[in-house]
């Protein structure tokens, strides 16, 4: 019980050593120093946090609903990051980069775990509004803007972190520096797009629970219609 308890701890200090250091854990990354330690540190919490706030957005819904939202949401991020990743990697190599694969890994985890603790700190707030309100299309929107907040500013560090992990000086510097930027872009993209396939996460109110729906439309198109249906015009 001990033993399992000091390995929980470890997993978070791995985490706050992140969050409050994280010059000196992306030194680390870039040098290869515990990697695997990282990974499946960060892997666990990420997770953990992931499945929380699935857990407290599928509540709305029913308790089998709470259940698949804490499976579906960490499972969103992480087959992201590996639909995504190769890309970003075999790019790099093609022009240039020495880096290895579980460097590439822990880098865009780093990413995946600013997020969920960002998630992870909203939960009160969609709680409330949960216990607040009944307004559907509402918290739908409402977490809309979350998951596009949390999804920015876990972009914008990761694109900061890459800047400390991969040298970016030397020959086709700059056209690193284009593949990542492009590299951002595609992930947000397939994120967005996973997460539509993957729905539903709340559920709605009329409908029984299911754990997919039937593949039509798109993430982008559905967010109009919402605000559509909020602002009374249909």
């Amino acid at each position: 019980m001990i033993q399992k308890q000091s390995t929980n701890n470890k997993y978070f200090f791995v985490l706050s050593n992140l969050l409050r250091e994280r010059q000196v854990f992306l030194q680390e990354i870039r040098e290869g120093v515990r990697l695997q330690n990282k990974v499946i540190s960060l892997l666990v919490c990420s997770s953990l946090f992931l499945a929380i706030y699935g857990a407290i957005i599928g509540a709305y819904h029913s308790w089998m609903q709470a259940l698949s939202s804490a499976i579906k949401l960490p499972a969103l991020y992480l087959i992201t990051l590996l639909i995504c990743l190769p890309t970003l990697y075999f790019a790099n190599i093609i022009f240039g980069d020495k880096r290895t694969f579980s460097q590439y890994f822990a880098l865009v985890l780093t990413a995946v775990s600013v997020i969920s603790v960002l998630l992870f700190s909203f939960a009160p707030i969609t709680l409330f509004f949960m216990l607040s309100t009944g307004n559907y299309q509402f918290l739908i929107l409402l977490n809309v803007i979350i998951f596009a907040a949390t999804g920015i500013i876990g972009i914008s560090s990761l694109y900061k972190a890459a800047k400390v992990v991969l040298e970016q000086d030397g020959e086709n510097s700059v056209t690193r520096r284009k593949i990542l930027r492009g590299w951002l872009f595609l992930y947000a993209f397939v994120g967005s797009q996973l997460g539509w396939t993957l729905r539903p996460f709340f559920g709605t109110p009329t409908s029984p629970f299911t754990l997919f729906r039937e593949r039509e439309g798109n993430f982008y198109l559905s967010i109009i219609q919402s605000l559509a249906h909020l602002l009374g015009y249909r």
